[in-house]
C-alpha cells in the first residue's frame, strides 16, 4: 500500500492552486476600481458640457475671422527681454481705428495649465505690450481686439528669434447643396 492514500487531506486554503486561480480575478477587480477612481477624479478637458451652443458659436467666430480679413489686419508678435515681455505690432488698412487694448490668448496644445490670457495696452502708434510667463515649444495663439469684433489665429513654435507673424485669413465659405 502506498503512504499517500492514508495521509490526511490538507485544508483548501493551504493549497497554492486556489490562491493562484483567485489572483487573476483579484487583479481585474483592483484595476477596475483604480480606473473608476481616475474617471471620477480626473478632468475631462476635451468634453464640452453644452455642445449645441458651442456649435452655434462657430458661426460667430468665423464672422470675426472674416472681419479681420476685411479690415486687412495683421500682427507681428515679438518676445523681448528674457522672454517675459511681448510686443505686438498691429498692421491695418488706412483709416481703420486702432483699439485701445488687445487680448492675447496663448494656449499649449496638450497642457492647459500653461495657458495664458494677456491684456496688451497700447504703447503708442500701433504697438502694444505686456508681460507674460516665458514660452518654449509649440503654442496656439489668438489675438483679438478689446471689443471682440475681429480675431487673428496662428500657431507659434517659439524659436531663438521669438517672432511670429499673424495674417488674417478668410474662413472657408460654407457650401449649401440643393435637393
Amino acid at each position: 500500500m502506498s503512504g499517500t492514500a492514508n495521509s490526511p487531506a490538507k485544508a483548501w486554503y493551504r493549497e497554492p492552486w486556489p490562491w493562484l486561480l483567485m489572483l487573476g480575478p483579484l487583479v481585474v477587480v483592483i484595476a477596475g476600481v483604480a480606473t473608476a477612481y481616475l474617471a471620477v477624479v480626473s478632468n475631462d478637458g476635451l468634453v464640452v458640457d453644452d455642445y449645441y451652443k458651442e456649435g452655434l458659436g462657430i458661426n460667430q467666430r468665423t464672422a470675426r475671422d472674416q472681419r479681420a480679413a476685411d479690415l486687412g489686419i495683421g500682427a507681428e508678435l515679438v518676445l523681448g527681454g528674457s522672454g517675459d515681455r511681448i510686443r505686438v505690432l498691429l498692421q491695418t488698412r488706412e483709416g481703420v481705428r486702432m483699439p485701445e487694448s488687445l487680448i492675447l490668448r496663448i494656449a499649449h496644445p496638450t497642457r492647459p495649465g500653461l495657458d495664458q490670457k494677456l491684456s496688451l495696452r497700447a504703447e503708442g502708434g500701433a504697438v502694444y505690450g505686456g508681460a507674460l510667463r516665458p514660452l518654449q515649444g509649440r503654442w496656439h495663439v489668438v489675438l483679438e481686439d478689446d471689443g471682440q469684433e475681429w480675431r487673428l489665429l496662428g500657431e507659434w513654435v517659439v524659436g531663438p528669434d521669438g517672432v511670429l507673424s499673424l495674417r488674417a485669413r478668410r474662413p472657408p465659405q460654407s457650401v449649401t447643396r440643393g435637393n
